[in-house]
């Protein structure tokens, strides 16, 4: 029998609502005051340094994207340019960070969750969480689109209404105040760019996007522009209403710059609405995880059973279960801040591998069609690729030294993997 293949069901509308919803996730509503701690009232700004990496790397997707629609992305786009180990370890670092980010945000939800309805039991919440949005992830990519757009909505609402807060109650002040000058800036930039993370995930739907050479790179670049602008309206907002050092204590910054306006109900309500932002980042982590596991399986004999495909459903079901089962180990893990850091460090990496794709591509495989392409070249190179590789780079020099030796010992455990996958590929052989 044929072995079932993955529905073609989304159009522009959905890949783009599913990369604003990532996007639009934890990061803005957990992340802006930890951001705001070293970057005072230039906060807005740390989101623009950072949207500009997203904006260079962002290009690079889409151009790489509409050469080759896989579920696959960075593990396809890496070997065509530097062979299969590099890729390897592309692939891992992708799949380990969006089980990582899964597990962390549920483990945010899990605290609004109980700070709300006074349930003392955050660990099995979060458990929930994973399992009840893998069901979701199970079910049909369309269910899972659906459920996003809804989340999506009240993320948005959410954002709209400290954006109205701002306009009508926010103060004069000034926006280029640096309590520890442009390197704290710089600092919160490499934070906060977690809040960015979700647009690449977009090209994990090409086997599920109609039109994916002309849909994704499109899809990449609106949900980035959509995102950007609704960052920084938020972070002029906040600081306008609540001083700097306010909103760097705070565990629930949007929600207390509400309540400073609106007093407890608004607290209350932008915690609800935050449920459901951490709720879809949630979502979207696991359907990028587990299309990312279905997509590398293609390449290893070890790893086929996660290329299987449900024959009603039409979802990868084994790789949702064991992104699932990996995410509920990992949701043990508690402090936000330093797992945003870390996953930064691995998605920096990649993104910097994902830039010099880009470029050896231009040179090795000039021929193969782009339906899209970066522009600002010269002759065959792109020079927006080879800016979004500085900035990599430069962010990671921002990262603390102690997440860096933990990117260190993933890079270390994935070498090891590799080794295992490699010792099975050769008994297979003989």
């Amino acid at each position: 029998m044929k072995q079932p293949t993955l529905k073609r069901e989304l159009g522009l509308f959905h890949a783009t609502t599913i990369g604003v919803g990532l996007i639009l996730g934890a990061g803005i509503y957990v992340l802006i005051g930890e951001a705001a701690s070293t970057a005072g009232n230039a906060t807005w700004l740390a989101f623009i340094f950072s949207a500009v990496v997203a904006v260079l790397t962002g290009l690079s997707y889409a151009e790489l994207s509409s050469m080759y629609p896989t579920d696959a992305g960075e593990y396809t786009y890496t070997e065509k340019a530097f062979g299969k180990g590099l890729a390897f370890f592309i692939g891992y670092f992708v799949l380990l960070s969006a089980i990582i980010s899964a597990a962390t945000v549920a483990t945010g939800f899990a605290g609004y969750f109980t700070n709300l309805f006074s349930f003392e039991n955050g660990i099995l919440v979060a458990i929930l969480v994973i399992v009840g949005f893998s069901l979701i992830n199970y079910r049909s990519i369309k269910a899972s689109a659906w459920t996003n757009v809804v989340f999506t909505a009240l993320e948005v609402i959410g954002l709209f209404i400290i954006i109205g807060l701002g306009i009508f109650y926010g103060k004069n002040v000034g926006l280029l105040d640096m309590p520890h000058g442009i390197e704290g800036v710089f600092k919160a930039s490499a934070l906060v760019f977690f809040a960015f993370l979700g647009f690449e995930s977009v090209i994990k739907l090409a086997e599920e996007v109609k039109h994916p050479r002309r849909t994704i790179p499109l899809a990449l670049l609106l949900s980035i522009a959509i995102s950007t602008v609704l960052y920084l309206m938020v972070a002029i907002a906040a600081i306008s209403i609540l001083d700097w050092e306010t909103l760097a204590v705070s565990s629930a910054p949007l929600a207390d710059v509400a309540a400073a306006v609106l007093g407890n109900n608004a607290f209350i309500a932008i915690s609800v609405i935050a449920l459901f932002s951490t709720g879809n980042t949630v979502l979207i982590s696991l359907i990028a995880g587990s299309r990312t596991l279905y997509g590398i399986s293609e390449n290893y004999k070890v790893l086929k059973p996660f290329r299987k495909v449900h024959k009603k459903r039409k979802t990868p079901h084994l790789a949702i279960l064991a992104v699932m089962l990996v995410a509920i180990i990992f949701s043990f893990i508690r402090d936000v801040g330093l797992i945003a850091e870390l996953t930064n460090f691995t998605i920096f990496i990649t993104f910097a591998i994902i830039n010099l794709t880009v470029i050896t591509l231009r040179f090795k495989k000039p021929t193969v069609e782009r339906m899209f392409k970066m522009p600002v070249n010269l002759g065959k190179m792109p020079i927006l690729a080879f800016f979004g590789f500085m900035t990599c780079i430069f962010f990671i020099s921002q990262i603390q030294t102690m997440i860096v030796l933990g990117g260190l010992g993933l890079i270390l455990s994935g070498f090891i993997f590799y080794l295992f996958v490699l010792m099975f590929e050769k008994r297979s052989v003989n």
